[in-house]
């Protein structure tokens, strides 16, 4: 056996690992004597088929795992002696020789191997980062205390329909007729949205139901037939309106209050306006974070000056994701890849070197968030902490989930100590001027 390796430069490896009869020739027995025993032939006891049967049946596989077996082990070694600190796993050489899969043969592979660069930096005051304080001005303020009452509001009678308001009317033709049909009028199609806009109880209009209601779906469910059915309607109805419907936002009132806050925990309209404050900034301190992170990725990114094996990386890709991506995809997706692998590298280098660890509790307390955050997203703020914790164990449950729950946490631990260790540039600026950064 004889293991050489061509090291083109600090970041590639070319290995070749060649194997000679003699060096599988007791493992090729071994396993042809395991095939013996457990074979079940017509015509012979088990175990006690000729030898030669067993080498015509499987010979070819015995050897291809027992030299495979060999060489896995002589390539890890080689892997493990070296330190090499592995890219993706090794991959057979472009110029690999053929190989004729026949017992007494010698054989040669060759592979290639990338690693990743050793990372040295350091992180301290000298590293000046922005942070940036976003005001709160007193027209955001306003806006959003706007917001929160209208979101508390209730639908009212009204009189005259706006572009906001709701119709409910009776429609029919002569074909077809339903009773209680409910109207956004913000969801009419534009060019029919006219028609809508000014109309009163009692009020009626021929409307081409096709051209206002574009959406197959919708039009299904107001008209209370299935899809099949439309196409067999006439769709010109008589809207008769039973009433207007409007949107009025909630007064600013005690009973509000305890609605949006929580019984007796605002009483007053400053108490309100500080409430209404304390969440924007909170909003601000949530962009000026994730900002924050993004600075740091870049900032650290370039101070660790990672050169990668690109071309390596690209084969790489290409072969670990089995057909999934041809070569001309990788090749486009590839910066985005890059960015996010080199921050990889430098977050495990800082994880290391400060002794941060992922603990089960940071993946739970994660889950739960995550957990709260969707049902957020769907309008319930206050579910009960048993049905999230119940809830994060479905997550939990979930590799994918865990994996991508695992970066967050580290994202997180690796950001949150550079920020005890650098310096940070505190800037105050505008929401406007704060979109405008890049």
């Amino acid at each position: 056996m004889n293991i050489t390796k061509y090291q083109p430069d600090a970041l590639n490896y070319q290995v070749s690992i060649e194997i000679t009869a003699a060096d599988y020739d007791d493992a090729l027995k071994k396993r042809l004597n395991d095939y013996r025993r457990r074979a079940d032939i017509k015509g012979f006891r088990r175990g006690m088929a000729p030898m030669s049967l067993i080498q015509h049946l499987y010979g070819e596989e015995a050897l291809y795992q027992s030299v495979n077996s060999i060489v896995s082990d002589q390539l890890n070694n080689f892997i493990r002696d070296e330190k090499i600190r592995l890219v993706g796993e090794p991959l057979p050489s472009e110029d690999q020789p053929q190989l004729e899969w026949k017992a007494g043969n010698d054989f040669t592979f060759k592979f290639d191997i990338a690693q990743t660069p050793e990372l040295t930096f350091e992180v301290g005051k000298d590293d000046k980062i922005p942070y940036y304080e976003i005001n709160v001005t007193a027209e955001q303020k306003k806006a959003a205390k706007a917001q929160l009452l209208q979101q508390y509001g209730s639908l009212q009678e009204g009189e005259a329909a706006g572009e906001n308001d709701y119709l409910i009317a009776d429609i029919a033709n002569e074909g077809h007729s339903a009773e209680g049909v409910y109207v956004s009028v913000s969801h009419v199609a534009e060019a029919a949205r006219s028609q809508f806009i000014g109309l009163k109880a009692g009020d009626k209009v021929a409307v081409n139901v096709n051209e206002a209601f574009e959406n197959e779906t919708d039009r299904a469910s107001m008209l209370k037939v299935s899809k099949d059915e439309l196409a067999s309607l006439d769709p010109v109805f008589t809207f008769t309106v039973v009433n207007v419907k409007t949107f009025v936002a909630a007064e600013e009132n005690q009973e509000t209050y305890d609605q949006i806050f929580g019984e007796g925990t605002v009483t007053t309209p400053e108490q309100f306006e500080e409430k209404v404050e304390e969440r924007i900034r909170g909003s601000h301190e949530q962009d000026s974070n994730y900002r924050f992170g993004a600075d740091v990725r870049k900032y650290f990114v370039e101070k660790a000056g990672i050169e990668l094996p690109e071309a390596f990386l690209k084969r790489w890709l290409v072969y670990a994701n089995d057909g999934k991506y041809t070569a001309e995809d990788v090749e486009k997706e590839f910066p985005g890849f890059v960015e996010d692998f080199k921050w990889q590298l430098v977050r495990g280098y800082l994880m290391q070197k400060f002794g941060l660890k992922v603990e089960q509790s940071d993946l739970q307390s994660a889950a739960e968030g995550f957990v709260a955050y969707q049902y957020a997203m769907y309008g319930m703020g206050n579910v009960p902490q048993d049905l999230v914790r119940s809830a994060a164990q479905n997550v939990l449950a979930d590799e994918n989930q865990v994996r991508r729950l695992e970066e967050q946490v580290e994202d997180n631990k690796t950001i949150a100590r550079i920020r005890e260790e650098v310096t940070l540039q505190t800037k105050k600026i505008s929401e406007e001027k704060f979109r405008e950064l890049k």
